[in-house]
């Protein structure tokens, strides 16, 4: 198997994907080994976990370098300063300050705005669907009517959020703190079924879907 056949099968791709499908398998296999999803305490899969992510980084890169630079061959050394990244991507911590912003009404579907300080910003309406939002601070942050399906809100700090009618299903939550916030009317049931990750959700005084009030 080649260096290339191998990149997309880490990405489980088909060889020949776009680098929209690249970036999009990038994403989806991020969500699903990143570390802070696995207990702590199991050493054996918190290092498969950060194997598999610099695997994916490694292949993203590649791919993304060959897709982008058509006039580079495959087998040619990449510039110095383009080294396969062991980390997971982060936003520009230039921009990572977007306290009070209005973005309401915004399509951001796909970004990824983990890490950014978005506390107290207007995303009444905004479509977040897909968006990866791990350790976001969302404090006070209007997200009425949103559209957060399947957004990872991994460890986000959304004290006193307005999630008022927002949908939150396939939404991940897991370690989010929603003290105080209000999902009044929020989307986050099929019937009976709750489509919401909530493990280890902090949801004291939280204002729920039915008007009640978490204890």
């Amino acid at each position: 198997m080649s260096d290339l056949e191998r990149y997309y099968r880490v990405l489980e791709l088909e060889p020949g994907a776009t680098l929209e499908e690249v970036n999009q398998a990038y994403k989806d296999l991020v969500f699903v080994w990143h570390p802070d999803r696995i207990p702590k305490d199991n050493l054996r899969l918190q290092q498969k976990a950060q194997d598999k992510l610099k695997a994916i980084n490694e292949a993203r890169e590649k791919l993304r370098s060959l897709k982008t630079k058509p006039q580079a061959t495959f087998n040619s050394p990449p510039p110095q300063q383009e080294k396969p990244s062991q980390t997971i991507q982060r936003p520009p911590k230039q921009n990572s300050d977007l306290s009070g912003k209005d973005y309401s009404r915004a399509n951001l579907s796909n970004k990824d705005l983990s890490g950014r300080n978005l506390s107290y910003a207007n995303l009444s309406g905004a479509n977040l669907s897909d968006t990866f939002m791990h350790k976001v601070n969302l404090r006070g942050a209007n997200l009425s009517e949103a559209n957060l399906f399947r957004a990872n809100l991994l460890l986000a700090d959304l004290r006193e959020a307005n999630l008022r009618a927002a949908n939150l299903i396939g939404a991940d939550l897991s370690g989010a703190d929603l003290r105080g916030a209000d999902l009044t009317g929020a989307r986050i049931r099929s019937g009976e079924r709750l489509l919401v990750k909530l493990i280890g959700t902090n949801l004291a005084g939280a204002i729920m879907p039915d008007g009640a009030i978490y204890q």
